[in-house]
């Protein structure tokens, strides 16, 4: 079986669990593909946290969750030592971020300080705990999560913090035949348990190093990095997409090829892709918000207003 397949079994493994949200499981898969991070931002009891295991099964990651409150505390995340009295010396004990796959539930019901010390190690792969830098495990990921509602008192991420994330997903509501199928399917055997491992940790490198090796033309980079700019002069936005969203947007767009078995990426992976991209990258104005404009609707704008380059065989 070719990587790309594997991939492809990988999402299909996951659907069997979550039904009905085929689209935003394929783009999770890219994030991983891409070696970045997922923010979801939704309501309880969708199934974020079914997502993460079924994730971890199918590609047989080490798994953790934490479960964020405000007692919460950075060496919680990134570990401490502790005296071990018969050895006369401290011990380090590892902190929940020494694994594949980390699911950071509702991070903004936790302390700012909190925060800053799992977005540390998201962008570094490594943590410095009493002078001492560690590198966590490869691959490593992290699906955080965000619920809009019941929000007094909680801590919402910054938009420099936010940053971090690859890109941002919302689950949602099943549609009626998927939330049937599911209701009906209640008393089964445990659907996890249906999961099979398609592939590992090591196999996980190798896709994200040939993601890179996915060919680019100038005429679509060129159309990318128009998307990207146009945010950041648009009436109705006071920020726009960051330079870290042009590379994650490169990243994307060429994981949505490898995906589909393409060695280029095409104008039409980055109209795909640039939405989920940019969207919690972007903050709305004053007058944006007096017009009741959204931020779907301000993306929709500008990928209809800039022109799609001419393609050739290859996007050159």
């Amino acid at each position: 079986m070719q990587l790309a397949e594997r991939a492809q079994e990988v999402i299909r493994q996951v659907n069997q669990v979550i039904l009905g949200k085929e689209n935003e499981i394929r783009e999770v898969m890219l994030a991983f593909l891409a070696n970045g991070h997922v923010l979801l931002e939704d309501i309880p009891g969708v199934g974020k946290t079914t997502l993460a295991i079924a994730f971890s099964r199918a590609m047989e990651l080490q798994y953790k969750r934490v479960q964020f409150t405000p007692d919460v505390m950075p060496s919680d995340l990134t570990g401490f030592s502790v005296y071990r009295r018969e050895e006369e010396k401290f011990i380090y004990q590892p902190g929940s971020v020494f694994c594949n796959l980390l699911l950071a539930d509702e991070i903004n019901r936790t302390s700012p300080k909190t925060q800053s010390a799992l977005l540390e190690v998201m962008e570094e792969r490594r943590c410095t705990v009493e002078g001492v830098t560690r590198e966590v495990p490869r691959p490593f990921l992290v699906i955080a999560t965000q619920n809009p509602s019941g929000t007094a008192g909680t801590q919402y991420l910054p938009e420099a913090q936010v940053d971090r994330f690859m890109v941002t997903l919302t689950l949602g509501y099943p549609d009626f035949e998927s939330e049937l199928a599911m209701a009906m399917s209640v008393g089964e055997t445990e659907k996890l348990e249906r999961i099979r491992p398609v592939l590992d940790g090591k196999i996980l490198q190798e896709m994200q190093k040939q993601i890179h090796d996915v060919y680019m033309g100038e005429a679509v980079y060129r159309y990318l990095l128009s998307l990207v700019t146009a945010t950041r002069v648009h009436p109705h936005l006071e920020r726009g997409a960051s330079p870290r969203a042009t590379i994650a947007l490169v990243r994307m767009a060429k994981a949505s090829a490898w995906l589909e078995g393409r060695e280029f990426a095409a104008p039409g992976d980055i109209q795909e892709q640039f939405s989920h991209v940019v969207s919690h990258r972007l903050l709305l104005n004053g007058a944006a918000r007096m017009e009741h404009l959204s931020k779907g609707k301000i993306i929709a704008e500008l990928l209809e207003q800039i022109p799609r380059p001419p393609m050739g065989a290859k996007g050159k």
